[in-house]
Order: structure tokens, then sequence, then C-alpha cells
């Protein structure tokens, strides 16, 4: 195994069926497959790396999720090309899952970065990139 590449994410959310139910999707288009479930957990991998959802405890759930306090801000994913982005915009708008930044999609990033900004249940932004 490579030294440094990430092992697994773990990310505590409001409500685990709203999570399962928007990432379960999401990370099987990008090639996951699920992996463990249990009572308040659930997550997906691929290769050797995976990514876990677990259901916050009531007693954390006071203070709301945001990207621009201390911690994570956002996750981006590799696509496999400008069309599989376009086809997630698609289904994600379909979904009507919040796209970010939709005054400069898909360069949002910048002229040469094409990809697809949303938000989780939770509002973590996920990024979806072309090469």
């Amino acid at each position: 195994m490579p030294q440094g590449l990430i092992h697994h994410i773990e990310l505590y959310v409001s409500n685990l069926k709203n999570s399962v139910d928007f990432w379960g999707w999401f990370l099987q288009e990008l090639g996951y497959e699920p992996y463990q479930k249990w009572d308040s957990g659930q997550s997906w991998k691929t290769g050797e790396s995976y990514i876990v959802f677990v259901q916050t405890d009531e007693r954390f759930m006071d203070i709301p999720y945001h990207r621009c306090r201390v911690g994570l801000n956002h996750i981006a994913f590799h696509a496999s090309s400008r069309q599989q982005v376009d086809e997630m915009t698609r289904k994600l708008t379909e979904k009507g899952v919040n796209i970010l930044y939709t005054d400069r999609h898909p360069f949002a990033g910048g002229e040469e970065h094409y990809a697809v900004y949303f938000e989780d249940p939770d509002r973590i932004k996920v990024e979806l990139v072309a090469p």
C-alpha cells in the first residue's frame, strides 16, 4: 500500500438515513461499493480506501455543521471526464440537490478547473472534478 494514501474518512451526520440515501447513490456512481453497515453507521469502499457515515449522538446536535468553521471545508472526488461531471450535474439537479456557484458552473474553480460543486444533506460541500 502506498504510504500516505487515505485509509478512510469518517463523517458524523445529523440524519443517517438522509446521508445514506444521498451518499449511497453518489458513491456507487463513482465506483464505490457498500462496505460496512451497523445500526448507527454505514460505509462505502473503493480499492483500499473507504468513507464512513455515523449518526451523531443527540447530545452533540446543538451546533450544526458549517464548512467555514474549523474543520472540514469540502471533499473533492476525481471524475473520469467532463462528460461525467455534466452527467452527474444533471442527476444532482434532477434529485433536487443544491448545486453551488451556478453562475460560474462548471468553471467555478477557475478557467482550467472543470467541476460541479454541491451540498450533502448536512451542507457539507462536495466537488466532482474532471481531469
